[in-house]
């Protein structure tokens, strides 16, 4: 006896064998097997398996019916996973950018911060600043003493030739700035004493204020400038001609717009008339200048273009071309450390403090001013006019109009 199989039902998805007992001939209908990848949950039912013509019926046999006979291998359900079902498809992991590049700025900023912290400890330093009776008291705002040394000290034959700098034996300063970072929204000054000055030098009596560099090196000119001023300072920073002249190489030069063609008769440097980039050699022999037609206040108009120059400088290392470039950022860091000489107390932060506060140089954000100073010339200070400097300095306000001198 052979039976039919009646036609599926639409819609009843892949069967499977049925549960508990079943009279003979029953089973899952041929073809249905378990759920491939993606298909649905199988479907139970239980589809009776109909005799063909001409064939007993089974159930008309007396007894218990037979046991359902076991589906075919290919219709068991493999036994995967612990509930019988396969597991899910693993993911493919994507690659993690972010982390990566998060990882990467992390590293690059630790590397800058080690590269700062080296720098900072690879500055020259001296003790400047030194406590004695009398001394200025602590007052608003911050002093910063910046000299410029005409040593020679360390400079080739072929390098002093370069820098038209002579054989001058010795120490003495060429430039003498007070840098006055204010406590309040007051704007910044940057004040030049010129070395010409007749002021008491401690120990020395009445004398030209370069002279104490000379004669006591750094603490001494400290103190000859606090005495003279009535301001404490708090930093000092000292550079060389040398060091001076490799920092502006480092940065690609400085941009300066010069009115009138410059020549000293002195020393022979001649800078040409225009808008220009000064390399180190042109841009000291700019701030030394004093010997030329362009020049006839002599010391006067030299502060004036070490001011000015100062502040096109500071522009120029505060750009994002020199700042985020790391191929120049860190050539004119180590010129800076190499070339500047500080004191015990100051950092290189510091000095990152002091050069954003005469960034405001060239465009009016900072005060550049001269000591006032009596009949035109540089050697003796206007009592009154200077006292007020002094006292706005200290108080963190406005300078008087009429103590400004350029």
């Amino acid at each position: 006896m052979s039976y039919q199989q009646p036609p599926r039902r639409p819609g009843s998805g892949q069967g499977r064998p049925p549960q508990g007992r079943g009279g003979p001939g029953y089973g899952p209908e041929p073809g249905y097997g378990r759920s491939g990848p993606g298909g649905r949950k199988p479907a139970y039912h239980n589809t009776r398996m109909l005799p063909l013509p001409g064939q007993d019926d089974p159930r008309d046999f007396n007894g218990p019916p037979p046991r359902r006979p076991a589906p075919p291998d290919d219709y068991r359900r493999p036994p995967v996973g612990d509930e019988g079902y396969p597991p899910p498809p693993r993911r493919r992991r994507r690659p993690r950018w972010g982390r990566r590049i998060l990882i990467g700025v992390l590293v690059l900023l630790l590397i800058v911060a080690g590269g700062l912290v080296w720098m900072d400890f690879s500055l020259n330093r001296v003790t400047a600043i030194e406590d004695y009776p009398g001394r200025p008291a602590e007052a608003s705002g911050t002093n910063w003493l910046i000299v410029g040394s005409d040593s020679r000290e360390g400079l080739s034959e072929e390098e002093k030739a370069k820098l038209t700098t002579g054989d001058a034996a010795g120490k003495r300063t060429d430039t003498i700035m007070v840098a006055h970072i204010p406590d309040n929204d007051t704007l910044p000054t940057l004040l030049s004493l010129p070395r010409d000055s007749n002021v008491e030098v401690p120990g020395h009596g009445v004398n030209k204020i370069n002279a104490a560099f000379a004669l006591g090196g750094a603490p001494l000119l400290v103190k000859t400038v606090e005495g003279a001023t009535g301001l404490r300072i708090e930093h000092y920073a000292e550079i060389s001609f040398g060091g001076f002249a490799n920092i502006v190489d480092d940065i690609g030069g400085v941009e300066m717009d010069i009115p009138e063609e410059m020549h000293d008769t002195v020393t022979g440097v001649t800078i040409p008339a225009g808008h220009q980039t000064l390399d180190g050699t042109q841009a000291l022999g700019f701030v030394r200048m004093r010997h030329s037609s362009s020049t006839p206040r002599s010391d006067l108009d030299r502060v004036a273009n070490q001011r000015k120059f100062i502040g096109a400088l500071a522009a120029e290392i505060a750009t994002p071309g020199t700042l985020l470039n790391p191929f120049t950022l860190f050539p004119m860091i180590g010129s800076i450390t190499d070339a500047l000489t500080v004191d015990d107390g100051d950092h290189l932060w510091n000095l990152a403090s002091l050069g954003f506060a005469m960034n405001g140089i060239s465009d009016g954000g900072t005060v550049a001013t001269t000591v006032p100073v009596t009949d035109g010339r540089a050697i003796h200070w206007d009592p009154a006019k200077s006292k007020a400097l002094f006292d706005a300095l200290r108080a963190d306000t406005p300078i008087p109009q009429d103590a400004l001198y350029q």
